[in-house]
Formats: C-alpha cells, structure tokens, sequence
C-alpha cells in the first residue's frame, strides 16, 4: 500500500475576529476540495479544527461526518515554545496513519501552519518519514502584510513576538531598526491582540522619526487596513490598531 501524504491546510484569517468571511473568498476550490476528502488531521486546537471543518462542510460535502473524523493535536508545550528547533518535539508518532496510506492534513488556527504557528516538527517528520508534503493555497498574513507595506520585499526576516517586558521590547524595537536602517532588510514581527497598543505606543516611543513603520490589520477582513507612513507621520494620528484585532508590523527605511 502507497504511504499518504501530508497536506498542509491554510485557514481564514479570521480565528478569534467578530465577524466570519465567506470561506470561497479566502480559500480556492482545489484547497476547499482537498480538505473536505480528508479524514486525519494534526492540529493546534481539535476544537477550532472541527469549526473550520464545519465550515468547509458547509460548502463541499466532507468525506467523513465531525464526529468520525480523526483529530490530534500538538502538545500544548509546542503551542509555547513552538516546534521550528528539530529537538523540540518528535512529530512522527502522529503521521501513523499516512504511513499505512491515509491522507494527512495540518491545520493551524489561523492560516498556513508551520509558518508564524506550530507544525514545522510534523512536516519535518514527513519528510524523514518519505512522506510526500503538499503546501495548499490559502492565506499567508505574514506575506500579505509584506506586499502591502511597500517596503524591501527582496531582503525580509519575521522575527516573531518582541519581549514582554517594556524595556526589552524597546531595546529590541532599537535593535531590528538598527538592522534595517543599515541593511535595507524589511523587518516583520506580530503580538497578540491584546497588547497591539501597548507594542504601537513602543514603536512611537522607540524608533526614529524617518523610519518607515506599516501595519496590516485584520487581514481578509471587512475591516481590513493596511499602512505605511514614516514614524513621524503615525505620531500625528490616533493609534490605527485595536487590542482586539491580529495585526502585522514592519519596519524599514
């Protein structure tokens, strides 16, 4: 028997938002179809799994009810320490079922998995497994929000989630600016909602007034905004960012 594959699952954008976009406008057909034939699935959270699943049932019939789908999650200590170093956490355990010749998919709540959210450790299982590993189409917010900042889209790096801490967050804000400044390399970084605020007044605080600072927020959305304007430009507007909306920065010259 042929081993399966792994399917790599993009989701709206919209986990957590208010309002629900239509899945065919994020999501391609092939992508709706190809998730809608499958029945194993590793994901963050088997909760926000089966919504998506509802909702992509709601426009394809799936090949097995809610019910007798076969959901696993990651380990919740992925979901904090994340999975990209490759002693972090040992995926090939949960890809038992395409070896024995079943499909695969892999989902993440928002997105495409394993970029900016768990998976990078069960797609690197595939690939020693042999397992043949299928990226479907769907949104990427990282990629998104770089196209509409108009800064370097040659030379970037996503740096993830800044510091907690006031002033480590400043003092890295300083030091990815410092980078980009000196080499033109765009910078990308994220936060969770709730402190959108609290990193945006640190980027007016911190970073120098010529600096080009955009923001992509709630992305696919109906209040979706995307921006670029120089540091002193921003100072002289009311914070265009919400603690209650997915957001992405970056900087650059």
């Amino acid at each position: 028997m042929p081993a399966g594959r792994l399917l790599l699952v993009p989701t709206p954008l919209d986990h957590g938002c208010e309002a629900a976009v239509p899945l065919g406008e994020v999501l391609p057909a092939g992508t709706i179809a190809a998730a809608a034939g499958l029945t194993h699935w590793i994901c963050e959270n088997a909760k926000s799994a089966r919504a998506f699943l509802k909702r992509v049932g709601e426009v394809r019939p799936l090949a097995a009810p809610l019910q007798q789908q076969q959901i696993q999650e990651l380990p919740r200590a992925v979901h904090k320490k994340g999975d990209h170093q490759p002693a972090a956490f040992d995926a090939r355990p949960l890809l038992q079922a395409a070896l024995q010749g079943a499909d695969v998919g892999l989902l993440s709540e928002a997105g495409m998995p394993a970029v900016a959210d768990p998976g990078s450790s069960v797609v690197r299982a595939a690939h020693d497994l042999g397992l043949e590993v299928v990226p479907l189409v769907g949104p990427v917010s990282l990629l998104l929000a770089l196209a509409a900042s108009g800064l370097n889209g040659q030379n970037f790096a996503f740096v993830g989630y800044l510091p907690q801490d006031a002033g480590a967050r400043i003092q890295r804000l300083r030091e990815l600016e410092a980078l980009a400044l000196r080499t033109g390399q765009t910078q990308l970084f994220i936060e969770t909602p709730y402190r959108n605020l609290a990193l945006w007044q640190a980027m007016l605080q911190s970073l120098q007034p010529q600096t080009r600072l955009a923001l992509a927020s709630a992305l696919t959305l109906p209040a979706a905004r995307c921006r670029s304007a120089a540091v002193s430009a921003w100072k002289k507007e009311a914070a265009p960012v919400a603690n209650d909306s997915p957001a992405v920065f970056a900087i650059g010259p």
